[in-house]
């Protein structure tokens, strides 16, 4: 049949990036306790064109992604599956993210009764550069309300999102930990009276405002090893006000 994407292009225009978004696919994915787990993800791909083409090959990104068979990784990723798919399109450069749902086995702090707590985790592979971003609700609690207030204090759902780029495998659960202890308190998918006594009292014990959560992470990440680029950005659901609130500070290691 005839290929009318292998033409020439006579405009002499270069594109940027072309590809496909939205693809969802089922794929495993390295855990830190149990070895692996199984999850979907939606992956955006794409692909430089030159000038000279007419079009890319949309089907040969589906087909790509459909065939990896092993658990997929920002090494992965970077190393093999991108540099794959730009040799089989003969293109420049080329861009492929996946975002998806990650669950982490919590145990509730005083019960010890264990859930799953899902978080929202992407890669992402450009070229020579790999990110790696991790949202993780939490909870935090208003330091101004505690103190105007004789009863109480009010608190809300946030959410975390650390974006890093690192020269050493860093764990998704790493990331979480640094959010959780930036925040006023974690969330636990399950909760008996005594643990909801127990986290309601560390919220109250410990407030922050949107601020604080993103100084006391990049505080962390600053003295995590591997990581060398990070970007966090805290959201505080506001549980008394019709807005939210939110913060965003991120910083650079440069070796000396």
């Amino acid at each position: 049949m005839h290929d009318m994407q292998n033409e020439e292009d006579k405009r002499g225009i270069e594109i940027q990036e072309v590809g496909v978004t939205g693809v969802v696919l089922p794929f495993r994915i390295k855990d830190k306790t149990s070895g692996t787990q199984h999850t979907v993800g939606m992956f955006d791909v794409g692909v430089s064109l030159n000038a000279d083409l007419k079009g890319t090959h949309m089907s040969r990104f589906v087909q790509y992604l459909s065939s990896i068979d092993e658990p997929l990784s920002l090494k992965l990723l970077s190393m093999t599956i991108l540099p794959d798919i730009k040799r089989k399109l003969e293109a420049n450069s080329g861009y492929i993210k996946v975002r998806f749902p990650y669950f982490v086995k919590v145990l509730a702090p005083v019960s010890g009764k264990y859930s799953y707590l899902k978080l929202s985790v992407e890669f992402e592979a450009r070229d020579e550069e790999v990110f790696l971003t991790v949202t993780t609700p939490v909870t935090t609690l208003c330091p101004c309300s505690k103190e105007i207030s004789e009863y109480g204090a009010h608190n809300q759902r946030s959410h975390i999102m650390i974006k890093i780029q690192s020269d050493g495998w860093v764990w998704v659960e790493e990331l979480m930990d640094i959010a959780e202890k930036s925040s006023s308190c974690p969330i636990y998918p399950l909760l008996k009276r005594p643990d909801e006594k127990h986290v309601t009292e560390q919220a109250y014990d410990n407030p922050k405002f949107v601020e604080d959560v993103v100084r006391e992470a990049k505080l962390l990440l600053a003295r995590h090893p591997q990581i060398t680029y990070y970007r966090v950005e805290a959201i505080n659901h506001e549980s008394i006000h019709a807005h939210d609130a939110y913060a965003i500070v991120e910083g650079r290691k440069y070796n000396e």
